[in-house]
This record gives structure tokens, sequence and C-alpha cells, in this order.
């Protein structure tokens, strides 16, 4: 396997071009985390640092961080930007008004610890001014979707590329097929948060904005958009790509 591929098996992909998928997440991120997006601000798994520089022009101070080397050394050109692991953030606790983990969480080593070490460095909430308790925006696999979006393992062979149905395999199965990434079901992440102070302020699955697909064919790509779009307000929203849970300090 090529340093690509192995890079893109284990780390996932970033944004490198900013098209409508990504402005389109970019406003669920900034409503989601209303006002807590015009404080301190951590993009955890930072990638090269595309929804960073946007998150960046509202925020006091903008942070990121990255566990790809080559990736931070890109995106902390011009940004603020730290190479570590999730599982071990470099801050203080109390530190952050918002925290955005966009598509991460099922790379890291430990999933469980990442999301306390998130919950420790959101600010909590100061009673004596009113000011609410810091937000994580957090976006991770639906293992309800029809497609395994990391590829899969065969043979020792790695595939790249959207692998139909592995997410319905048998947990077993599908862990061999996919070691390298995970899925979640709602009930995976109200276990990760079971125990942490920590409330849900919203959770919803959401489909993608396919860009790929409207670029080869605009008319059939934008219809399909439409209708997956329109899905997401009915109980076919399981199916979706994404879940998109918004968890507050308390």
């Amino acid at each position: 396997m090529n340093h690509d591929l192995k890079k893109a098996a284990l780390r996932g992909e970033p944004s490198y071009v900013w098209r409508a998928g990504q402005e389109r997440r970019l406003r669920m991120i900034q409503q989601a985390a209303g006002p807590c997006a015009s404080g301190w601000v951590l993009d955890n798994g930072c990638g090269v640092g595309a929804y960073l520089e946007h998150l960046a022009q509202g925020a006091t101070c903008a942070f990121g961080l990255e566990y790809d080397m080559e990736r931070a050394v890109k995106a902390g050109h011009q940004l603020r930007v730290v190479c570590a692991a999730g599982e071990h953030l470099p801050y203080p606790s109390d530190t952050f008004n918002l925290v955005l983990s966009h598509e991460v969480l099922e790379h890291v080593g430990d999933d469980r610890a990442a999301i306390q070490e998130i919950v420790r460095v959101l600010r909590r909430p100061d009673p004596a001014t009113g000011q609410p308790g810091g937000r994580l925006v957090l976006f991770v696999p639906n293992l309800g979707y029809p497609f395994e979006t990391h590829g899969i393992y065969w043979r020792n062979r790695y595939y790249f590329g959207n692998i139909p149905l592995v997410n319905y395999l048998p947990g077993r199965l599908r862990n061999r097929l996919a070691p390298h990434v995970r899925a979640y079901f709602q009930r995976d992440l109200k276990r990760l948060l079971d125990g942490l102070p920590v409330r849900v302020v919203q959770r919803t699955v959401i489909f993608g904005a396919y860009d790929n697909i409207i670029a080869r064919w605009p008319t059939l790509g934008r219809a399909i958009r439409a209708i997956l779009h329109f899905l997401e307000r009915t109980p076919l929203c399981v199916f979706g790509l994404s879940h998109l849970w918004v968890v507050e300090r308390i």
C-alpha cells in the first residue's frame, strides 16, 4: 500500500477543497455553536485547517490540533496548530467555549478517552455571570449508512472508496473488513458520553452534499442531494451519512 492510501485508511481524508458540502457543514457548526463560536475555539483534528480557517474569523482565539505531522505543518502556516493526539490534549482544563470534532473520533485509538479529554477542556458554566458551558460539535460516521466510506481491507489489500453494505454485516465481520475505522449507532454515542458532566443539546443524522456526483452529472446530482436532504427531516434520516451531536458542558 502506498503512503497516501495508508494515511487515508488510518486517518481519513481532510477537506482540501471548499465546496457546497463544506459550506453547509460550516453553517451547521456555527448555528449549533451559537455564541460559543465567538469565544475560544479548538478544531480537534483540524486536517489542513479548512474549517479552522473559517471559524477563526469569528473567534476570540482559535487553535487547531492535528495528529498527522504533515497536515499539521500545512495548516500551521497561517493558523495556530499543534501536532498531538486527541487522547492527550495539550491544553488546560476549562479552556474552550467551542470544540469541533469533525469526522475524527472514528480514527482515534481510544474514542472514550478522546471524548473525556474534550469534555475536560470545555469551559464550565459560570453561575455568577450566567455564562453557559462550552459546546462540543461532533460529527461521526453513522453505522446505518449503506456504504462504508473509508474503504476496506480484503486479503491484506486496502481498497479505498465507498463500499456498499459493509456496515450492515455482523459486527465481527464488519470490523475485520474495516478495522481501521469505527462507525456509530446513536446508542454508541450515548455510551461514550455516559457519566460525563454534559448534556446533549441536539442530535440528528445528516446526508452528504454529493459534490463529486454533481460535478460529473449536475442535474442528477442536484436531484439526489435535494431528495436526501429532504429525508433528513423524516424517519429515514437513520440511513444518513453522519451523526451530528451538539453537547454542552454542565
